[in-house]
């Protein structure tokens, strides 16, 4: 799969002005300046398709791409700013849920988490709820280029600890240098293109029971 085309369609506060395309949708999920702008400018190679901000809590409306004219990329509102007033996190919270319970489109979610740091508590809700609403979601770990591949070992498997998903599940991942960009590629193949085995069973292309609990995604 090659990325060639990528679009911002509209920002939304209010679900009821969702578009609504037909198209399958993955949405990117995490605490606020984890890198989800970034990560998606680097995804799809373009630096001016996301807006990026150093003011933590800056997107709060979900923030709508269209790539490939095949699937939509949903930018989510950073969650844990704690400058912002009640109301506004109680219309986040009403508004993240109503999306990840009711889209009929998801197909999956990337949980971003900073891969310097273990996973916050937020992020662990964030997974739980997940979970709870049978969600899949793989663990995108963030700004990998601040970490050595030693201390990247390190800190992985705390990563799929507190989160309390498997090394197959996870990408260390730097919009810098573009480390795990391929293989997020391949990932969102994967998801748009699922392998079914002989038992109905659906895996991400290359991944086998065998190999997948050991395997951590990182280059």
């Amino acid at each position: 799969m090659r990325i060639t085309k990528s679009v911002f369609l509209t920002s939304l506060d209010k679900l009821r002005d969702y578009p609504g395309r037909g198209l399958p949708e993955i949405a990117m999920a995490g605490k606020s300046n984890v890198g989800k702008s970034s990560l998606i400018n680097s995804l799809c190679q373009n630096n001016k398709l996301a807006r990026t901000s150093s003011e933590p809590g800056k997107t709060r409306m979900i923030n709508l791409y269209r790539v490939n004219e095949e699937f939509i990329l949903a930018d989510l509102p950073g969650y844990g700013f704690a400058k912002a007033p009640g109301s506004e996190k109680a219309k986040w919270a009403n508004m993240m849920e109503s999306y990840l319970a009711g889209s009929e489109t998801l197909k999956h979610v990337f949980l971003l988490a900073d891969i310097r740091h273990d996973p916050t508590n937020e992020d662990k809700m964030m997974a739980n709820y997940l979970r709870h609403y049978n969600i899949p979601f793989s663990v995108i770990a963030t700004k990998a280029d601040k970490l050595s591949k030693a201390q990247r070992s390190r800190t992985l498997p705390v990563i799929c600890r507190s989160l309390t998903v498997q090394p197959w599940q996870v990408i260390a991942y730097s919009s810098e240098d573009g480390t795990g960009r391929d293989k997020l590629i391949d990932l969102i193949d994967s998801i748009l293109h699922p392998v079914v085995e002989d038992d109905g069973f659906v895996l991400p292309e290359g991944i086998t029971f065998e190999d997948g609990p050991t395997r951590v995604e990182e280059e």
